[in-house]
């Protein structure tokens, strides 16, 4: 029926001139490394012999979905799921990947059928001359021919007798030669409940095919219809998702070839920083070749450390990067050259499995670092009595030995910015000299601790960074300031905030008489009057302070903050002088 119409998913009648499809690793269990025998498709897309599963230690696994676990096989579609709830179960581990398989109650046998496999064994089988096969009706004698009407391969003898039969004197029969160039030998894929028929519907509501006898039986009034009529939807979705897929394994690529480069450069500059140490050490007698040796050790415990770190993420990428490939490579094998039954078939295995790969989350970057410098000026202390130089420098900040600054640590005012700046050091006590690291700043209401402060950190590039917010309301506050999530010295500590800076509305003037060009009614907060009925302050007269002073509340300090309150208790400081 698929034949006869516009390949969907690229499915090929023959193959073009070349070698026949299939390779070993299609063809040939990675297990026992031989043609497969009965193949089973595992969750993780590796297909085994059924007699290797079988031989594999089973182990008990608790299964705490209950009915949804993933059993979904050739040899499970009509069996009834088991109410939900713990129940144990057995369990694999695939033989590739080390990937957990879930058996389903059937066991290994109800895994699902790698149809897809079998025809490869088959085309591989045909290249040698037939070696192998043997006559599917007496299973004795080497085949022959086969008939293309029944998909069996037939010996002469029962050849000799098909085409005696009545049902079956009209089919085709074709010699096993003629076969090589064909992309699809396999057999009818018949239904497990009904072996009379071959799987030529599929049901979507229950997402499985079905022959006819399913559909009046147990698929009565489910929507079904031929798989060669639903192939459209469900191939688009299952190219859909590898076409998601193919970017992550290439994103993948380049992650583990940045890895290995910053590996590669990380063992470069060790041994550079190596030969360095050496080369500096030589002059120094035995205190220098002890204090060389100091050196030696630290700089290999940190490229231990780092490369322990590189390695690791290696191997992550590494495993993740195989799934994907796998993933990739098994799908589009499905996709064009798998049967519409075929892929229906395998449909829900690799969907789950290209779903959970793409949801796996990984660093494209290093985890480490090359940033190792050796400098032989710096002062390392004296050893055997000796004053040495040359440290290894990788900077790392010490929270316990940075420093807090400014006059606004201890005390701000509502709604104005108060600010404050940290100097990171190392763990000798010297500035970091480069800006970077994770600063974390908060403040926060002593009654109101589910109301923090908004606060900005400017990394200023040099070791030192600029924090700054502004609270709304006086009250007590609590400050944390963290790097690498560790308090820093003095932190947390409290800051009291008191009510916004009152501003002079007056002026600051030497007396009224210069500053309002003599004014009669003009009133100094001074005190200060004049002769002739002046209300305000002047030179040499009565009251006058004798320096300069605000005119709204009599402060001698430019800079104070202003105490006038603007109520009707201080007379003298209705009037305020206005500046010329």
């Amino acid at each position: 029926m698929s034949e006869k119409r516009k390949p969907l998913l690229g499915f090929m009648g023959k193959l073009p001139s070349g070698p026949a499809l299939g390779n070993s690793g299609k063809t040939h269990c990675p297990s026992c490394m031989g043609l497969f025998q009965a193949p089973r498709l595992l969750p993780c897309l590796h297909t085994v012999c059924t007699t290797c599963l079988e031989q594999l230690e089973p182990f008990s696994v608790v299964d705490i979905r209950g009915g949804d676990a993933d059993t979904s096989s050739e040899g499970s579609l009509f069996q009834e799921l088991k109410p939900p709830g713990l129940r144990p179960q057995t369990g694999i581990l695939c033989p590739v990947c080390d990937a957990q398989v879930d058996l389903p109650v059937g066991g290994v046998k109800a895994l699902t059928i790698d149809h897809l496999a079998m025809n490869d064994v088959m085309l591989e089988n045909l290249c040698g001359e037939g070696q192998g096969l043997v006559c599917d009706l007496c299973s004795d004698r080497d085949v022959e021919k086969r008939c293309q009407t029944c998909k069996a391969n037939l010996c002469h003898f029962c050849c000799q007798a098909h085409r005696r039969q009545k049902k079956t004197t009209y089919h085709t029969m074709v010699d096993l030669k003629d076969l090589k160039g064909y992309s699809r030998v396999g057999k009818a894929i018949l239904c497990p409940a009904h072996p009379a028929e071959e799987l030529r519907l599929f049901c979507e509501l229950c997402d499985q095919p079905v022959c006819r006898d399913c559909v009046v039986g147990a698929h009565r009034e489910h929507p079904c219809d031929f798989t060669s009529n639903v192939i459209h939807k469900h191939g688009d979705f299952m190219r859909e998702l590898l076409k998601n897929t193919q970017p992550r394994v290439e994103a993948l690529g380049e992650a583990l070839a940045q890895v290995k480069e910053t590996n590669s450069a990380l063992q470069q500059r060790v041994e550079a920083v190596a030969a360095d140490i050496r080369t500096f050490s030589e002059g120094y007698i035995k205190a220098i070749e002890e204090h060389r040796d100091k050196l030696l050790k630290q700089l290999e415990d940190i490229r231990a450390q780092q490369e322990n770190s590189l390695q690791l993420q290696k191997a992550q990428l590494e495993q993740l990067l195989a799934d994907m490939r796998t993933g990739v490579e098994f799908t589009e094998h499905l996709l064009t050259s798998g049967t519409d039954l075929e892929i229906l078939i395998t449909k829900g295995v690799v969907v789950e499995r290209l779903t959970k790969l793409n949801q796996v989350e990984y660093s494209a970057r290093p985890r480490v670092n090359d940033k190792i410098c050796f400098s032989p000026q710096q002062k390392a202390g004296r050893c055997r009595g000796y004053e040495v130089y040359g440290a290894i420098n990788t900077k790392e900040v010490d929270p316990a030995k940075c420093v807090l600054q400014g006059k606004d640590l201890h005390r701000a005012r509502e709604k104005q910015t108060a600010s404050f700046t940290l100097l990171c050091k190392d763990a000798t006590g010297e500035s970091m000299g480069r800006g970077g690291d994770n600063i974390q700043v908060a403040v926060v209401p002593k009654d109101k601790k589910d109301s923090p402060v908004r606060t900005v950190v400017q990394d200023n590039k040099d070791g030192t960074y600029g924090v700054s917010y502004t609270p709304k309301e006086p009250g007590i506050y609590k400050v944390l300031v963290c790097v690498k999530e560790q308090h820093v010295q003095g932190s947390p500590f409290t800051v009291t905030v008191r009510k916004r800076h009152h501003s002079h509305p007056g002026v600051f003037h030497c007396c009224t008489f210069c500053s309002s060009g003599g004014q009669k009614t003009a009133r100094c907060a001074c005190g200060g009057t004049m002769p002739g009925g002046y209300l305000g302050c002047g030179h040499g007269h009565k009251g006058h302070p004798g320096r300069p002073h605000w005119s709204c509340c009599g402060k001698f300090t430019e800079k104070s903050e202003c105490t006038w309150t603007g109520g009707q208790s201080t007379a003298r400081s209705l009037l305020r002088t206005v500046a010329l």
